[in-house]
């Protein structure tokens, strides 16, 4: 067993990373278990999770969430503006940091660059409407010189609502710019992607022994077709309708029954949100379902685990699933459809993949489409998967591994920071300040007000 010493923070709060080369420093901010409740588990994933993943039903507006939403985003920022200096590039991620954008380009040198990556969906207007704060949150983004988004149909929403939500901003939606108080943000589609070449060294390390003492593990009869889930445990996974459309593909395959078995890995999370134990509770309760009603005494249909497992063994899982599936009711990108076919070095396997997911946007074309909601579309998709050829399997996960690794991780960061560095170089060569154009009356009044502040 590998263990590291963990090392103390400075007199700063500042702690230099890797233990055994020091490569680069983290700062520490300390969150009082008050502002962790309101600002993580409370406006980012009460209201904002839901929100942009087209959940609005979802939304829980506690009093004061966004209050601390707000003083943790100033955390933030003064911590930035603490470290940039003149010339710095600021990058900084995701829906918890929505409104540091703005308070840190207020606080930092004119020729510093700040740049954002947004990784889960951007909402439709006529979904964002329900967000509060909802002027704010805009605002705070367009603080950012560089706005990333997985694909571009998230980076047009984006458009659609500032330009329906911020009347005097404007939108060249041809260059995918937004000019607003005097400043001009790029909105760019850049898909992220995993680290292909790790995944399939791994998976190449692992041998049969290690998938035949998983098997034993979980009860799994040996030489039994293999399907595979990984989630967490959350709502926008669509794991019910992959549960109903695998009850429905056993109806319908009672030959499949006792010899394909389908491994759930499930993660919990964010399980102080009553909305995350409830979808675990009816989760564990349809596998539970299931497995009576088709089930034997050496055999399962569904084997279901919250296990932690080690790379080792998720590897072994994709190396040898013969089916993967990957049935998101919304999914900004989806690193684990992406995995999966790095790690399938057989080239045997076969995915299965929502068309609502980013990921869909490059692989599509090579995986099995389904529809998550379409309990007969997705049952039958399996039923060819199971059944497809070798060459077939074969000529699919060919293309399918060529995208992987060509738009992997390292690709993914030299594409954000070509044009973070390009924004940083314009920004150089021109005043940020330039005046905004005055709108007419006419296009004023055709937008929407801004949503609630």
């Amino acid at each position: 067993m590998v263990t590291q010493t963990l090392r103390s923070a400075d007199d700063c709060n500042c702690v230099a990373v890797p233990p055994d080369e020091e490569a680069y420093t983290l700062r520490r901010l300390d969150l009082s278990e008050e502002a962790i409740d309101a600002y993580y588990y409370g406006f980012s994933n009460r209201v904002l999770w839901p929100l942009c993943h087209g959940f609005p039903d979802l939304i829980e507006n506690r009093p004061n969430d966004f209050e601390w939403y707000r003083r943790v985003n100033e955390q933030f920022a003064e911590a930035v503006s603490e470290h940039a200096d003149e010339n710095a590039i600021v990058w900084l991620q995701d829906y918890h940091l929505a409104l540091a954008p703005r308070l840190i380009q207020g606080s930092i040198p004119d020729s510093t660059t700040v740049a954002h990556f947004w990784h889960i969906p951007w909402p439709i207007p006529e979904t964002f409407r329900h967000c509060p704060a909802g002027g704010h949150l805009l605002e705070g983004l367009l603080g950012n010189d560089l706005l990333g988004f997985h694909v571009e149909g998230y980076a047009d929403r984006f458009l659609d609502c500032v330009d329906r939500f911020l009347p005097t901003a404007d939108v060249d939606r041809t260059r995918r710019t937004i000019r607003y108080d005097e400043r001009t943000t790029r909105v760019v589609a850049t898909p992220m992607g995993v680290d292909a070449e790790a995944y399939d060294s791994d998976a190449r390390s692992t041998d049969r022994d290690r998938l035949t003492a998983l098997f034993e593990e979980y009860g799994i009869p040996q030489g039994t077709t293999l399907g595979l889930g990984l989630d967490r445990l959350d709502y926008t996974k669509g794991i019910p309708e992959r549960l109903a459309a695998l009850e429905r593909f056993f109806e319908r395959n009672p030959g499949w029954r006792g010899e394909f078995t389908f491994v759930q890995k499930a993660t919990p999370s964010r399980t102080e949100i009553g909305t995350y134990q409830q979808y675990g509770d009816l989760v564990r309760s349809e596998v539970q379902r299931i497995n009576r009603r088709f089930g034997t005494a050496d055999w399962r249909p569904i084997v279901y685990t919250e296990d932690v497992l080690p790379r080792e063994d998720l590897c072994t899982l994709y190396r040898h699933a013969d089916a993967m599936v990957v049935s998101s009711l919304v999914d900004g990108m989806n690193l684990v459809a992406q995995e999966y076919v790095a790690a399938s070095v057989d080239g045997d396997g076969a995915l299965l993949l929502s068309t609502r997911v980013g990921a869909h946007e490059r692989l599509g074309s090579h995986a099995l489409t389904i529809d998550p909601a379409d309990v007969e579309g997705v049952a039958a998709q399996l039923e060819y998967a199971l059944s497809m050829s070798a060459h077939e399997r074969q000529r699919r996960l060919n293309t399918l591994r060529q995208r992987v690794f060509s738009g992997d991780i390292q690709s993914w960061m030299a594409t954000q920071f070509d044009w973070i560095n390009r924004v940083h170089d314009d920004a150089g060569s021109s005043d940020k300040s330039g005046r905004t154009r005055r709108r007419t009356d006419s296009e004023s009044d055709s937008r929407e007000p801004t949503p609630p502040v």
